[in-house]
């Protein structure tokens, strides 16, 4: 017998997703996330005050942890010179990596993780220009910070005045400290991982990935602690955004791309052609009489005449 779904329960028809639609939307939004950092420079001398606000405040509340760390990564390079790497270079390997996998091989998770991921950046990029804040690599050296990249600079492709490559440190804004999406970014991975990773492997990647990097943005006196703090922030309220902005986006999708309905006849049943109906128990579609031919032979069957054909007279 020929199993038939129950009315009303069909699932809504989803959207397959594509490479090719979802690799120009990722670097859209990185190209948009990059270009706003470069153009939320703000003043310098409101992005050093915003600093040493932060230090004033950390200090108060006794956490401040980037001075020893700085001094560690400082004096012992075996320590500095990875970190160096880690900061330049793992954001942009682990998350695309991470993205790529989730798309391949996680299809039902990936969407919903994108979009916290995405709806996540565009907040630090409002924290970037509202609050430029220069960096405790920048601040004056009486603050007691050394820049590891600068020092460490011959043993990779970055400059002594960014974390980007050499000549193009100019073309990135220092002063976006606050909140810092290293640490953000590198939380989403962590979580990603242990939701969907499976191994004793991936769980222990999950946990030491984002401790990691923390240390390593302190370290390397690229950001505060705060920083880091305020990175697990914007990843939370990208989270509960991350709902409300996929129903947008369906609704916009749906205005745009409207979806063709089938038509239903009278019954409910479905028209396949013009005049023609399927019933229940059907496997191909007859055609149905809206009237019986007042010349009909007397002994149709109600199976030729269809469910609706009265019956011979005795």
């Amino acid at each position: 017998m020929p199993q038939t779904e129950t009315p009303g329960t069909e699932g809504a028809p989803r959207t397959r997703l594509r490479w090719w639609t979802e690799l120009p939307l990722i670097l859209l939004v990185y190209g948009c996330y990059s270009a706003g950092r470069l153009l939320a420079r703000g003043d310098v001398r409101t992005a050093v005050d915003h600093g040493l606000s932060i230090l004033r405040l950390e200090k108060a509340l006794h956490l401040n942890a980037e001075h020893p760390l700085n001094r560690l990564f400082t004096r012992e390079p075996w320590l500095g010179v990875p970190a160096d790497f880690w900061y330049a270079s793992l954001h942009y390997l682990i998350t695309p990596a991470i993205l790529v996998w989730l798309f391949r091989a996680r299809a039902e998770h990936y969407r919903r993780a994108r979009t916290w991921l995405m709806t996540s950046t565009f907040i630090g990029l409002i924290g970037f220009t509202l609050l430029p804040t220069s960096p405790p690599r920048l601040l004056s050296a009486g603050q007691g910070f050394v820049d590891t990249m600068a020092r460490y600079s011959s043993y990779g492709w970055w400059a002594g005045d960014a974390s980007a490559p050499r000549g193009m440190g100019g073309m990135t804004n220092q002063y976006a400290a606050m909140p810092s999406l290293h640490v953000g970014w590198a939380l989403w991975c962590g979580v990603m991982l242990w939701r969907h990773g499976g191994t004793r492997l991936a769980k222990t990647l999950a946990v030491a990935y984002p401790l990691g990097t923390a240390l390593v943005v302190m370290g390397t006196a690229n950001h505060y602690f705060l920083d880091a703090v305020a990175g697990v922030a914007v990843m939370g309220v990208g989270l509960l955004l991350a709902p409300q902005v996929m129903r947008a986006l369906d609704l916009l999708r749906a205005r745009l791309f409207p979806r063709r309905t089938p038509v239903t006849g009278p019954a409910g049943s479905p028209i396949v052609s013009a005049g023609c109906q399927t019933s229940a128990g059907e496997r191909i579609p007859r055609q149905r009489e809206s009237r019986l031919d007042a010349g009909a032979e007397p002994d149709t069957s109600p199976s030729d005449t269809g469910e609706g054909a009265p019956a011979p007279a005795r």
